[in-house]
């Protein structure tokens, strides 16, 4: 046929006598082609992994420039060998070769199709001809199972597809350059090495037209569609079934003989079908290499996310170390202020003082527990079980239903006895944290936020034993009104407002850690009081921590007193053109908060 049989019969090996000959005619003695020993190792490795592309382990397979057979590749059956033309992996040199390194063959994709390729051989071209066959339909049998035996592969291995495409161009476009038959039935093997691949699923419907168009005009639309029936007929073949396919390969010959006589054959036919078939190869290559560059272009979108997802990570990490030293500098034992890299600053100290809580005070303190223990009060769950035994009601409907199955003989289903379970869900505990602007331009908040701070802090005291609260002053220094522990101040903290700049950031990394107001689970309320008259990096850096906490489903309210203050972008903003409202406003807040949470 037109093609090299890839199953190859038993072939001597004559390195040897190739060396030896014409040693005494006086011209220099004849080199070797290539030295073999460097692929020893290639051929090694390309052996193990024949292991899992056949299912086979007593398969060897030899690696060396140049074979025995002529074809890129040969399987030869009564050796248990693969031979491999280790040219097909130019220009790559052994030691860049490394096949046993699953991936590897992405570096030599043409190589590593005919290589599956002639596995595909190994595991399904176990037929052997009888004695007596006769070899012209043996010749056919071996051209169908070309096409055969990649369509089985294909079934256990999808994803050898796209070399399987890649082998086609590397063994077919030769055979059909150099062909070894003329005439119709160089048509039909063309046909059956193309059109035979497409029908197994390597080659699609639109690369293979101008074959299909070619191979129609040549043998006719009749003679191709019995050839096309054939090559079916072939691929649903058993591997074993040698009977069978040397009967295909006898009605591929039948039908070849009875049609020739009557098809014209155009003089120039080589000439049409290498160049439908090159149509073809340039198809398939102009796919693939579409393929490969959305392949890469996602391999590399995936790695540019994997990368920054990563550097989130470690954003993150960074952060929250950050904000844990934060915390830990602001929470100090001593009450003093720190500066921005956590160095005590006490003379930056915006406190005053501290005084008893007044009558008002306490009252207002009582009346927002209760009101938080209302918000946090959670209704029993039910669930509802039935059962055909007790415990439980009894349903009189279920129990005669029950009674009338049991009577007509069948497998009584209804279960007659409910049971009510009802849970108690958890009280959620509360976390506030306030964070008050001590710049020059928030005098008026002083002494309403001192107060609300205290009233808060013994609300969640006495509400819950598990909820906290904190409170921090900031213009470039932070300071802590309160710390979030388990006991609520016994005093209220006054602080004067005559600060500079504004380090929020800072202030929100210390809250949040200190009162885990990114963990859910508990009532999160955020209460920013401030003018939000900001430089824009200020602002950008206080956003940035906002958003974070609203990500999280934390509540962040910004208080602010005067006309001219700005919204800080993430919170939700409420104006108290009266300062004494913000103890009842950030109440409110505190109460809304523990509602909502689940």
């Amino acid at each position: 046929m037109s093609v090299h049989h890839h199953v190859q019969p038993p072939a001597a090996r004559d390195d040897e006598a190739d060396l030896a000959r014409w040693d005494d005619d006086g011209a220099p003695p004849t080199q070797p082609r290539a030295s073999p020993a460097a692929w020893l190792r290639v051929g090694a490795e390309l052996g193990d992994r024949l292991v899992d592309l056949s299912g086979r382990a007593d398969l060897l397979v030899t690696c060396r420039p140049g074979t025995r057979s002529g074809a890129p590749a040969a399987y030869f059956p009564t050796l248990g060998e693969v031979e491999f033309d280790a040219n097909l992996f130019a220009p790559l040199k052994p030691h860049e070769i490394h096949p046993r390194i699953v991936g590897d063959e992405r570096n030599y994709p043409a190589a590593w199709g005919v290589f599956v390729h002639e596995a595909a051989h190994a595991a399904h071209s176990v037929w052997t001809e009888p004695d007596g066959a006769d070899p012209r339909a043996v010749e056919a049998a071996l051209l169908l199972e070309e096409s055969r035996v990649e369509g089985a592969h294909l079934i256990t291995r999808p994803t050898d597809r796209a070399y399987l495409r890649t082998s086609a161009r590397t063994l077919v476009m030769p055979d059909i350059a150099h062909p070894t038959l003329q005439g119709i039935e160089h048509a039909a093997s063309v046909a059956a090495l193309i059109l035979g691949r497409r029908d197994v699923g390597i080659l699609d419907t639109g690369e293979t037209r101008a074959v299909a168009d070619l191979c129609e005009k040549v043998l006719g639309k009749d003679l191709l569609a019995t050839l096309t029936r054939i090559w079916s007929a072939a691929h649903q073949c058993a591997d074993h079934d040698a009977t069978t396919m040397l009967a295909h390969g006898q009605e591929w010959c039948d039908a070849l003989d009875a049609a020739a006589p009557a098809l014209p054959v155009p003089a120039n036919l080589a000439d049409l079908l290498s160049g439908a078939v090159r149509i073809v190869m340039d198809s398939t290559a102009t796919t693939d290499a579409a393929d490969l560059a959305a392949h890469q272009t996602a391999a590399t979108a995936m790695a540019a996310k994997s990368t920054a997802q990563a550097q989130d990570r470690a954003q993150r990490a960074s952060q929250r170390r950050e904000a844990a030293a934060s915390a830990k500098s602001v929470f100090n034992t001593s009450g003093t202020t720190v500066a921005p890299d956590g160095s005590p600053a006490p003379r930056s100290n915006p406190v005053t003082g501290s005084r008893r809580p007044t009558a008002a005070e306490q009252k207002a303190a009582a009346r927002l527990s209760r009101a938080l223990r209302a918000a946090a009060y959670r209704e029993r769950t039910e669930e509802q079980t039935t059962s055909p035994t007790p415990p439980g009601r009894l349903n009189m409907r279920a129990a005669l239903a029950r009674d009338a199955q049991r009577a007509a003989g069948s497998v009584p289903t209804a279960e007659p006895f409910t049971h009510i379970r009802r849970r108690s869900s958890p009280t959620p505990p509360l976390r506030v944290g306030i964070a008050v602007d001590v710049s020059g331009s928030m005098r008026a908040a002083c002494a309403p936020v001192a107060s609300a701070a205290w009233i808060v802090a013994r609300a969640a005291a006495l509400t819950d034993p598990d909820s906290r609260t904190a409170t921090i002053a900031y213009d470039t220094h932070l300071t802590a009104l309160t710390r979030p522990t388990h006991r609520a101040p016994e005093r209220v903290t006054n602080f004067r407002a005559n600060g500079s700049s504004h380090n929020l950031a800072n202030a929100l990394d210390a809250l949040d850690h200190g009162l885990e107001l990114s963990r859910p689970g508990t009532g999160r309320l955020l209460v920013i009081v401030t003018d939000a008259v900001y430089t824009a990096d200020e602002t950008a850096q206080a956003v940035t921590r906002v958003k974070r906490l609203t990500t999280a489903d934390c509540a962040v309210l910004q208080l602010t007193l005067t006309a001219r203050s700005q919204h800080l972008p993430g919170t939700t903003l409420l104006h108290l053109p009266q300062p004494s409202s913000a103890p009842a406003a950030i109440a409110k807040a505190a109460t809304d908060a523990i509602r909502r949470t689940r």
